[in-house]
């Protein structure tokens, strides 16, 4: 084989792409004097590509470790070639260099592949499942956490800073109102932390990563307020029930939804999956012991007055609404009842719980009402309202104005006994 054989690794050599445009990285193969490429599989910008390697991105390292294992299978291909004193066959080589990229493709997103594969044999919940899709959606977006050897303790403080960065969704509504975006907090970021951390667990169990990072940062997120939650007083909730929107408007099948889960404390997906059906007529009272969608935990529910209207309003079979757009609605309902804490449907959940603390229920029956597995997550719910501060404040005021009332006529008569004498 007396020609002379070279190879490089090159950008687009087409230069069709501009700076700022992304183009292929590609390996080029000289022999006779002509020119064949194989492609590698990675692409950026021209300006990333300087003197054979990619620069200035944080996956840099990553890629040209990619292009590099492939730009060495071809240079071991050509020399066999030439050991072996054969025709050079740059097209056997593409394949058996594509061969290897499908190798290096599947091994970058091990742990994507990991993530879908394990939450399909969890038996999750159609609630909790919706979790761990969401957080495959957002480690592709982050795109520096797919394979094993990303499973670092500083890449997930990294994947953090990136999370707490995701801008809230906002409706058209919102935006022509000026509404300024929000970014999701610390609750939603430590869902997703929550999740790829059972997952991890489980791949430490199956030898796939020897220990799990998140070990060493335990306290390190945030979980989010959890000890105090917004509710509606008494007066707020009235004032919801007073809005009567017209009939076969968004607002009013809002409305309506929002008074049911404050009188029932369903949440939204149990209200979603509402089935009159199951209910059963104890006493004088629609009563049912169902099983919530997100959890599979038994609850206890029983359907007031208001209830009973609402759902003979709908032919005992109450709408459906996306979760969207019943807290959009929610909103205006919340302005034109003149409640300054922003409706949402969780809240109704929440002034639920807490209106039945305040009557006196018993947290334990409570917690069987919300479908809860022990009174630790109930506790956050069942705050006291200021109405019953007040109340036993007024009780402690009287107290003290009737002792010292009673000191001031003891007083008087040893005052009056010694003016006698």
């Amino acid at each position: 084989m007396a020609s002379t054989i070279t190879t490089d690794i090159i950008f687009d050599h087409r230069g069709s792409k501009g700076r700022d445009e992304v183009g292929p990285i590609e390996i080029r193969v000289t022999y006779e004097r002509k020119a064949r490429y194989i492609g590698t599989g990675v692409s950026v910008a021209r300006h990333d590509f300087v003197g054979g390697s990619v620069v200035g991105r944080a996956d840099k390292d990553e890629l040209n470790r990619r292009v590099n294992i492939i730009f060495r299978k071809v240079q071991e291909e050509v020399n066999r070639y030439i050991e072996e004193d054969r025709q050079l066959d740059v097209a056997d080589i593409k394949r058996r260099a594509w061969s290897l990229r499908e190798d290096l493709d599947h091994e970058g997103t091990a742990l994507l592949d990991f993530v879908e594969e394990q939450q399909k044999q969890m038996g999750l919940k159609p609630g909790t499942e919706k979790h761990y899709i969401t957080l495959r959606t957002r480690m592709r977006e982050y795109g520096q956490l797919s394979r094993w050897d990303d499973v670092t303790v500083e890449n997930l403080c990294r994947w953090d800073a990136w999370l707490h960065n995701i801008k809230k969704p906002m409706s058209d509504a919102d935006r022509l109102a000026g509404e300024a975006e929000q970014c999701i907090g610390d609750g939603a970021v430590y869902n997703y932390h929550k999740c790829l951390k059972a997952i991890l667990n489980r791949a430490v169990l199956f030898g796939k990563i020897e220990y799990n990072p998140y070990d060493r940062l335990r306290g390190k997120f945030k979980r989010g307020d959890r000890e105090s939650v917004e509710f509606l007083t008494n007066e707020e909730m009235q004032a919801v029930e007073s809005v009567h929107p017209v009939k076969g408007t968004a607002m009013a099948v809002a409305r309506d939804l929002f008074v049911f889960q404050m009188h029932t404390g369903l949440s939204y997906a149990d209200l979603q999956a509402f089935d009159f059906s199951e209910y059963k007529r104890i006493d004088g009272k629609w009563v049912n012991a169902g099983h919530r969608v997100k959890t599979g935990v038994q609850y206890l529910t029983m359907l007031t007055d208001e209830c009973i209207r609402i759902l003979e309003q709908y032919g005992w079979q109450l709408p459906k609404m996306g979760n969207a757009d019943y807290n959009h609605a929610l909103k205006a309902i919340g302005m034109a009842a003149g409640v300054a804490t922003p409706l949402h449907s969780h809240l109704a959940r929440h002034s639920f719980a807490t209106r039945a603390k305040a009557m006196g229920i018993d947290l334990a029956n409570i917690a069987r009402m919300l479908g809860h597995t022990n009174t630790v997550q109930t506790q956050r719910y069942a705050k006291v309202q200021p109405d019953h501060v007040f109340a036993d404040l007024r009780k402690i005021e009287q107290l003290s104005t009737k002792k010292d009332n009673e000191e001031n006529a003891t007083n008087d008569a040893h005052r009056a006994a010694g003016s006698s004498l």
